[in-house]
């Protein structure tokens, strides 16, 4: 008959604890104390050895008797055997003291392990407890500064940008679908009163339709671009952000002629890297937006690039209204619109700043904007120097 392992071992025995991180901290501890107790008793074990011993005494005299010598050669062989044993008898003495301590040392070692790994465990417990629904919790560990604390305060750091860039990815849908449902909306109650009216004409309702269906996808086009920027997926080449200004500025002289506009520029060779499209879509966002965002006549925009040791510049200036600095810091916001847009034809989806953000952004680079003094806005992007020859 035969009987399996599982009903003859105790479950504790087939149930070994893991190999924990206060386990091996333990049998570090331990092993430590263990292999510097073995040297020191070797170590002191060959000093007594070689230090003490026995004297041989001979008795003096050339007439010493053989009985006499034979005493003597039986005094030193018992001193010696009496000297060997002492020394084999605190070898195992020191031996069996230092297992007790290596004992003693494993109980000691998982107490302080335990002690010392306390905040690991209070914060693990504290994160696995921490969701999507409550990521405004920290972990905010005590204590002296430590790693254990430079790890709960790092933590806190990550919980505090996933809580900022959930929020925010919220606020994006939630007016990505308002904006969205706008178009919709007006384009079933435009197909309502057609269907209506005996005496429509289909041509308006053509136009009508027509406008609301570009507009439509005109945002859908910008939320994809600002979607593939956010996830920088794009090549990287070569690139000279003087060209890309330059070519954006031309592109939209006539809207500037339109509006009364002056485009004024001044740029020399600024080396970067990064998307040709993209960055070309960023330069077109803040010539356009200086353009229709100024004043109603007469009005000045101001196109320059730059470079420094590190970075390149590419700087749009405006005339226009003078704007709070409480109402500049939200312009980069998806659909956020100053008060002077919403009174214009050109109102916008309010995405163009938080398209030329992200794409700064997945470059590497940084936006800034500044409300002029006089008027207007200064908006200045900083991206890195490409390290290699520009190409287009």
């Amino acid at each position: 008959m035969r009987l399996s392992v599982a009903k003859v071992a105790p479950p504790r025995i087939l149930h070994l604890p893991s190999r924990t991180v206060r386990l091996r901290l333990t049998l570090l501890y331990s092993g430590l104390f263990l292999v510097s107790g073995l040297a020191l008793l070797a170590t002191t074990y060959l000093l007594f050895r070689n230090s003490t011993g026995v004297d041989l005494i001979v008795p003096a005299g050339p007439g010493a008797s053989p009985d006499a010598v034979r005493r003597v050669e039986q005094m030193y062989a018992a001193a010696v055997e009496r000297h060997t044993h002492g020394l084999h008898q605190g070898l195992m003495q020191s031996g069996i003291a230092l297992a007790v301590m290596t004992a003693v040392s494993v109980a000691l070692g998982w107490l302080v392990a335990g002690r010392v790994l306390r905040p690991l465990r209070t914060m693990t417990a504290t994160t696995r407890q921490i969701s999507e629904h409550n990521l405004n919790e920290r972990l905010a560990l005590s204590g002296p500064r430590d790693e254990l604390k430079d790890l709960a305060d790092t933590v806190d750091g990550l919980l505090a940008r996933l809580e900022a860039h959930v929020a925010e990815q919220q606020r994006f849908a939630a007016n990505a679908s308002h904006e969205l449902r706008t178009p919709l909306a007006i384009t079933q109650t435009v197909l309502d009163v057609a269907r209506n009216d005996p005496n429509r004409k289909d041509s308006e309702l053509v136009d009508r339709l027509h406008h609301l269906n570009t507009r439509a996808i005109e945002l859908t086009e910008a939320l994809l671009l600002l979607s593939r920027a956010g996830q920088k997926s794009f090549t990287r080449e070569c690139l000279d952000l003087s060209l890309i200004a330059e070519e954006a500025t031309e592109t939209l002289l006539p809207l500037a002629e339109e509006h009364g506009i002056t485009l004024e520029t001044s740029s020399e060779m600024t080396p970067t890297t990064g998307s040709e499209t993209l960055l070309l879509q960023l330069a077109t966002n803040l010539v356009h937006n200086a353009i229709v965002h100024n004043l109603p006549r007469d009005g000045v925009v101001w196109v320059a690039t730059s470079v420094h040791s590190k970075h390149v510049v590419l700087t749009v200036e405006n005339t226009g209204e003078k704007l709070p600095p409480q109402l500049v810091s939200t312009l980069a916001e998806p659909f956020q619109r100053g008060t002077e847009r919403l009174h214009r034809d050109h109102a916008g989806m309010g995405l163009g700043l938080a398209i030329v953000n992200s794409v700064a952004q997945a470059h590497g680079g940084t936006l800034t904007l500044t409300p002029r003094a006089s008027g207007g806005l200064r908006v200045t992007v900083q991206l890195p120097t490409a390290t290699s020859g520009v190409g287009r």
